[in-house]
């Protein structure tokens, strides 16, 4: 296999577990892969606000790639990049949402923004643990948004992605992530884009790198990297897209790479 300098692992379903902790092994892991110089970053659709703790907890010192690339941010506050969706084009869009009256997110300079609380919004915050802002509405916007989240059961996504697409898909992003969240970023905001700008930015090629991903939005860091792994609990698409299949997220799937290509070298 190729000489590896860089990984980029996503949180959710990859490297966190179902209760949404880091196992002890792949902390372990991912120290002893950073102490022989491999440069190990975070690719997340969270917020950099909800990746933050994640990278901490494993003492990275590198730019995290959060919003699906839309904002690449050292754990210091240093922004690297930073894209975000026309105030305009984002008003548009919660504009063509509020018929269908499901629960909307709104990310403003990396504070979560709600306009009411709902049962949806109550378990993102749960799940993510960044305390959200209430607002009277969305009717105007003050500001441009990194993204938008839309919360709802999976059927309901199903239905509304066909149309969000059609009127908005080629100017903007539109990826499921997680079975009740679809999110639409900047066209350029994606985390293949992002890791591409990171190993570029560290006189890396693609061969260098290694993604790791279970989902829609890890697919183009899959494509871009030289080594591109899926988790056995990955959507069928990345599967097809990956050099190799790991365990599941529970079975400490990210662990296992890097024993078995990093640290056994």
């Amino acid at each position: 296999m190729t000489d590896i300098k860089l990984i980029a692992i996503d949180l959710d379903d990859t490297l966190l577990h179902d209760d949404l902790t880091i196992s002890a092994r792949a902390k372990k892991d991912i120290q002893e892969v950073v102490d022989k110089g491999v440069t190990v970053t975070l690719a997340t659709g969270r917020m950099f606000a909800a990746a933050l703790p994640f990278g901490k907890e494993l003492g990275l010192n590198v730019p995290l790639i959060t919003y699906q690339g839309g904002m690449v941010k050292y754990l210091d506050g240093r922004i690297v990049s930073h894209q975000k969706i026309p105030q305009d084009m984002a008003q548009s869009v919660i504009d063509f949402l509020h018929p269908y009256g499901y629960h909307i997110n709104v990310y403003v300079n990396d504070e979560l923004f709600m306009e009411r609380d709902s049962s949806e919004g109550r378990r993102y915050v749960a799940m993510t643990k960044v305390s959200p802002h209430y607002v009277d509405s969305f009717e105007r916007l003050w500001d441009e948004p990194t993204k938008l989240v839309i919360i709802a059961d999976d059927k309901q996504l199903e239905e509304l992605t066909q149309p969000l697409e059609q009127r908005f898909g080629d100017r903007l992003k539109i990826t499921k992530t997680l079975a009740h969240l679809l999110e639409v970023t900047h066209r350029k905001a994606t985390k293949g884009v992002a890791l591409k700008a990171l190993a570029e930015s560290l006189s890396l090629g693609f061969e260098n790198v290694m993604a790791i991903g279970d989902s829609l939005n890890d697919i183009e860091m899959i494509e871009y990297a030289g080594f591109g792994v899926a988790m056995e609990n990955a959507v069928p698409q990345l599967k097809e897209k990956a050099n190799y299949i790991t365990c599941s997220n529970n079975a400490d799937g990210v662990a296992e790479v890097l024993e078995r290509f990093i640290l056994t070298k």
